[in-house]
């Protein structure tokens, strides 16, 4: 090797170390680019420490140091290379492992300045030897150890757990391993075995196959994310070469056709010519290159806005949740060329969905909490290869197989994740990250809109069960429940008959006994007949309200009409309620027309209602109090009105008082032993006669019932 090779080789190495630690940007890939870098100048510097080590036109003194300067640049250069395998493999030093590297280093370099390990130099076939002394041995340890140790943790760089990594190792093993077992042969095993120095140049080129191997996984893998650099590089310099060939070709057909005629005006004119051919042709030549190069790098990426507009185009599709996750994950796994891609969403108490193309698994609700909240002080990408500070996040996501989870949230809250495993082929560029973080907002709008729209559909799934359900419960007990009124109104029935006949006997007798018939009472004891006398006709009055409630219900209810007077009518009930009334502290003052009319009526039914206004007008009044109740004709119509001056009626209880059993408040307190159908069945045999009810209340001030029947 002469020199001018030597300088080109440790020119590209320095190029090409450079181009490469200026590419990288962030985290763990800029510490690989650094530690890469500083590999190659470790190897340019040996490359030029072995050459000038053979040199044969130096003194013997200045030989000898430049061996031992070799030997020191080769531990360094080992140090660099295992410091590039640690970093690019992930591994981690246990601070044991750590601290013997660097003992055994130190030592390395120490003993290579030692007198003892490079006794003397010589020249043996034009070839520069060594002789080696004790501590040479220990040197050669240091090597083992620093070499042996790089090799191990690449072939440790085969067992990681993604298929990219193992694929990045392998590459590098190849390459690297080829360069230390080279250089192992011809600068170590040879000349300190079989003292053969003729081939440690030959080393030199050990450099050439690590460039190539990193170029590969370069291209291959995307090593270094540099790809889009490399190649657009490939691309300039094959437009370049192919003008300058245009160039030189162009300017030899011109000098060689015009040199017998023209001499400086030709040259002037075929060098204006060709720089015209030159820039006519430079775009159709880069366009080209740029197409050659595309196709061969870049046969299987994806157009961003074709892949913008495929997935807008998706969100619209389709409102099924489930369905439309699955297309969106579908989309970006052919677009990114991801191993799978999936979503988890968590949509509240604990319940998460998971939908996607693949082999994803999904996270779990906690899994989702912890990385939610290192997205909050990191970034809403997370990417595995570049989790440092956090191990336990790095775990989740290795445990996983995730190399990209993309954070979804909605202000502050946590709609899910969008998880995607290792690249099929290289590695996830910077636009593929550009792309991921601009959809996360459609992403949670189209999300949430489908999660309202399936909210909704299971609401009405599960109201139209529950109706249904409710339906059927209903209709089962309104069958049950007319079983069981029409049982009840056949016992009211059955009762109030049973119960007449004894109760007109026991008022028969009352009466007799108040009349004296049956001989001389005292007046106390005609007291307390009287009283038994008038809760005997009250009992009679209420069996005879039940039964005809009875017979509304079950359509036996019959108006028998007759004429009736109903001045006659009415003064017969304020008669027999007149002890009652007095009893009570009040009076009846009854006011009447000469010219009444009589009427076609059930008198018992008309009777019935008539001392149904009275009867409550006595319970429902104030002490030594007056009920007024008055009759007159009205146009064509009769009209009967009591009137007090009681407790009245609650204005928010008067709208259900006519229906059956209701009783106002205020009522229930001052009689607690009323039953709620007298007032019913009055608003029902007025109706039957063609009548209405007549009905003004004020709480506190008293209220007036009465009905207007018509005369013809």
């Amino acid at each position: 090797m002469n020199l001018l090779t030597l300088v080109a080789f440790v020119v590209v190495e320095i190029v090409f170390g450079t181009f490469i630690v200026l590419i990288g940007r962030s985290g763990l890939k800029d510490r690989l680019n650094v530690s890469f870098f500083l590999f190659l100048i470790s190897f340019a510097v040996w490359a030029g420490a072995n050459f000038t080590s053979n040199l044969l036109s130096v003194t013997m003194e200045t030989t000898l140091l430049l061996n031992r300067v070799l030997f020191f640049v080769s531990i360094i250069c080992l140090l660099a290379v295992l410091k590039f395998i640690t970093t690019m493999t992930h591994q981690k030093e246990s601070p044991v492992s750590a601290a013997l590297l660097w003992i055994v280093t130190i030592v390395g370099i120490i003993v290579s300045f030692l007198p003892t390990t490079i006794t003397d130099v010589y020249v043996t076939k034009s070839v520069v030897g060594v002789s080696f002394g004790i501590t040479a041995y220990v040197y050669f340890l240091a090597v083992a150890y620093l070499g042996g140790s790089a090799v191990v943790r690449l072939f440790s760089g085969l067992k990681q757990k993604t298929a990219l990594e193992r694929s990045r190792a392998r590459v590098l093993l190849v390459s690297i391993g080829i360069a230390i077992a080279t250089i192992s042969i011809t600068n170590i095993l040879l000349p300190v075995v079989w003292s053969i120095f003729t081939f440690t140049m030959v080393g030199l080129f050990a450099g050439m196959f690590i460039i190539a191997g990193v170029s590969y996984g370069i291209v291959r893998h995307g090593l270094f994310d540099i790809r889009l650099a490399a190649i657009r590089s490939v691309t300039y310099s094959l437009v370049l070469l192919t003008l300058a060939t245009v160039y030189f070709i162009l300017a030899f057909l011109v000098s060689k056709f015009f040199n017998s005629i023209f001499v400086d005006t030709t040259q002037l004119i075929g060098s204006f010519v060709i720089s015209l051919i030159l820039a006519l042709i430079f775009q159709p030549v880069k366009r080209f290159f740029d197409h050659v190069t595309s196709s061969i790098f870049y046969r299987n990426e994806y157009s961003s806005s074709d892949f913008f507009t495929e997935l807008n185009r998706i969100l619209v599709s389709t409102t099924d949740l489930r369905r439309l996750l699955e297309r969106i994950a579908s989309h970006i796994t052919e677009s990114l060329k991801s191993e799978y891609v999936f979503f988890s969403l968590h949509t509240g108490n604990r319940h998460r969905i998971t939908a996607g193309s693949g082999g994803g698994r999904g996270l779990p609700i906690d899994d989702m909490q912890r990385l939610s909240e290192y997205a909050k002080t990191h970034s809403r990408l997370i990417q595995t290869s570049r989790v440092e500070d956090d191990k336990t996040i790095h775990r989740l996501l290795v445990s996983h197989r995730i190399e990209l989870a993309l954070t979804l949230m909605q202000g502050e809250t946590l709609i899910g994740f969008l998880c995607l495993g290792d690249h099929r082929s290289a590695t996830y560029t910077r636009r593929d990250l550009r792309v991921l973080n601009t959809i996360p907002d459609e992403l949670v709008i189209a999300i949430q809109n489908a999660l309202s729209i399936q909210e909704v559909r299971d609401l009405n799934a599960g109201l139209e069960q529950r109706i249904d359900s409710a339906t059927k419960e209903l209709r089962r007990s309104n069958t049950q429940l007319q079983r069981l009124d029409e049982a009840k109104d056949e016992f009211i029935s059955m009762a109030s008959h049973q119960l007449r006949t004894p109760l007109t006997s026991i008022k028969g007798y009352l009466s007799m006994l108040i009349e004296g018939d049956v001989g001389d009472v005292t007046k106390e004891q005609k007291h307390v007949l009287s009283e038994a006398f008038v809760s005997s006709e009250r009992m009679v009055r209420l069996i005879s309200d039940f039964l005809n409630v009875s017979r509304l219900q079950t359509g036996k209810f019959v108006i028998e009409r007759h004429p009736v007077d109903l001045v006659l009518l009415v003064q017969h009930e304020i008669d027999g309620l007149t002890q009652n009334a007095i009893s009570h502290g009040l009076r009846f003052a009854f006011a009447h027309q000469k010219n009444i009319p009589q009427l076609n009526l059930d008198e018992n039914k008309i009777q019935q209602v008539v001392m149904n206004f009275c009867d409550n007008a006595i319970y429902y009044s104030k002490d030594k109090g007056t009920i007024n109740v008055s009759l007159k004709k009205v146009e064509n119509f009769v009209e009967f009105k009591v009137v007090d001056d009681g407790i009245g009626v609650p204005e928010a209880d008067q709208a259900g008082l006519f229906n059956k059993f209701f009783r106002a408040t205020n009522a229930k307190r001052a009689r607690p032993d009323g039953t709620g159908v007298g007032l019913f069945l009055a608003k029902k045999v007025i109706d039957e006669h063609g009548g209405t009810i007549i009905f003004e209340s004020k709480e506190g001030r008293g209220s007036t019932f009465g009905f207007r029947l018509p005369i013809s």
